[in-house]
């Protein structure tokens, strides 16, 4: 077993997992176990796109966006599981990863209004449709979907990694259903929630989701 982290050390993964679980309950006697199981689900062979490297990137912008959350340390919490299951080839990973934090969190130490907080928040990011006044979800959807707004190289990359998650799937067919998707997003009325995503991501995001439909169009 790797050996315990300071909770206080945020540069290591573990760490902050630990900071989060121990800032809302007295915590397990080694939180660091819940940790590791996460980590390694985060590691399998079959990710490309949602990896470890997407959690912390996910978890760098809840700690820029915090200030808009109710419960930050939740809406972290949702972020170590909201991928924590995931099956390229299936589509009910987010049920299942919000089923793993209900079983795994109680037993953690967390509460139960806690516990279903993350839970629904985990399910939220099938949609990412956050209500107005749902400030934690909105936190968590645009941490979620910052990637769409990143700079030319890391889109590519991106774009890239989510093509090999998709590698059974047919070229046609994957882009077809690519351009499915970004024409829905580019349909939303706003992609994200937060006032900061609003101001430093929207803009970049649509640039981004609409030359990368161009292309699949070409």
């Amino acid at each position: 077993m790797p050996a315990a982290s300071d909770p206080r050390d945020l540069r290591d993964p573990r760490s902050r997992f630990a900071a989060a679980l121990l800032a809302l309950s007295d915590g397990p006697p080694d939180p660091y176990v819940y940790a590791d199981d996460l980590l390694a689900r985060w590691a399998e062979p079959q990710r490309r796109y949602h990896t470890t490297a997407h959690l912390l990137a996910v978890l760098d912008h809840i700690d820029t966006l915090a200030e808009y959350a109710d419960d930050p340390d939740v809406v972290r919490l949702a972020a170590w599981f909201h991928d924590a299951v995931y099956r390229p080839d299936r589509s009910e990973n987010e049920e299942r990863s919000a089923r793993l934090a209900e079983r795994a969190l109680p037993e953690a130490g967390l509460s139960d209004d806690r516990t279903r907080e993350v839970a629904r928040l985990v399910r939220l990011t099938t949609t990412h449709a956050a209500e107005p006044d749902d400030h934690n979800g909105a936190v968590l959807c645009d941490a979620d979907l910052a990637i769409l707004a990143s700079a030319p190289d890391t889109y590519a990359a991106y774009q890239a990694a989510v093509r090999e998650e998709y590698g059974f799937v047919p070229d046609a067919d994957f882009r077809a259903g690519r351009a499915a998707v970004l024409e829905q997003l580019l349909a939303l009325p706003g992609l994200f929630r937060t006032p900061y995503g609003v101001r430093e991501w929207e803009h970049r995001a649509r640039h981004n989701l609409a030359t990368e439909l161009a292309a699949l169009r070409t």
